[in-house]
């Protein structure tokens, strides 16, 4: 599924099995070239956002490492995060289908198959989020890209406050994946110099809330309650 890596324009950082970077610029520098761009999402408010709680907006600033518009690579023992491929949509269309059913209606498929293969494609042709903030999870033993993780400002939490977010497929839980593309992302934040993360979780979302435990997060005493779809717990992290 994956095309050669060769001739990519990336800060790449290589991340070993327990996290400790190799990398290729300094903290100051990394952190300098941080940004925040504001990044419309292709369909209305019906089929956005592009993933679980942790966005309910339409309207999402993603962080990119050096130049504008420069793209981030980081790699694992396991994992290579990079941006998103335009025939990867299959996967992201995947993710679609696979939402628990209490996920609130306009993050799930619609009644009429939206959005499409088609839809997601174009979403990864012009939306900088699928190449400077969420990033594909691409297994490197068999070439696979498993679903993403990455770092976003949804404007929910403070500011200059990152927050992390992942999402991947069922077939591959329980294998540490999400666990171990979280550590890189999150190393990733800190040696840009940012000195706490945070993330939201559903509050019967319990494997996300394993993996947020597992790397460190705290779950705080914010909340945002909804009836129907359920409570959303916000936690932290210092970095």
């Amino acid at each position: 599924m994956s095309a050669p890596r060769s001739g990519m324009s990336a800060q790449q950082i290589n991340v070993s099995h327990r996290v400790q970077p190799n990398v290729h610029r300094s903290k100051a520098t990394l952190r300098d070239g941080f940004r925040l761009s504001r990044i419309s999402s292709v369909y209305d408010r019906r089929h956005a956002p592009w993933h679980d709680s942790s966005f309910a907006r339409e309207m999402v600033a993603v962080m990119t490492v050096g130049a504008p518009g420069s793209e981030v690579l980081l790699e694992t023992s396991r994992l290579l995060l990079r941006p998103w491929r335009v025939d990867e949509a299959v996967v992201q269309r995947e993710l679609w289908t696979e939402r628990d059913p209490r996920v609130p209606p306009h993050r799930r498929i619609d009644a009429d198959g939206h959005p499409t293969v088609a839809e997601l494609e174009d979403s990864i042709r012009t939306n900088k989020l699928w190449s400077t903030g969420l990033l594909a999870v691409e297994r490197k033993a068999s070439r696979d890209v498993i679903g993403y993780c990455g770092l976003v400002d949804s404007g929910r939490g403070s500011v200059g406050e990152p927050e992390l977010a992942f999402e991947l497929l069922r077939r591959i839980w329980r294998q540490g994946y999400a666990t171990e593309a979280s550590l890189a992302v999150l190393e990733w934040a800190r040696s840009s110099g940012y000195e706490r993360v945070w993330a939201t979780v559903w509050d019967w979302n319990t494997a996300s809330r394993r993996v947020l435990a597992k790397v460190g997060f705290t779950e705080t005493d914010r909340k945002e309650v909804d009836v129907v779809h359920g409570t959303t717990l916000f936690t932290t992290r210092r970095l």
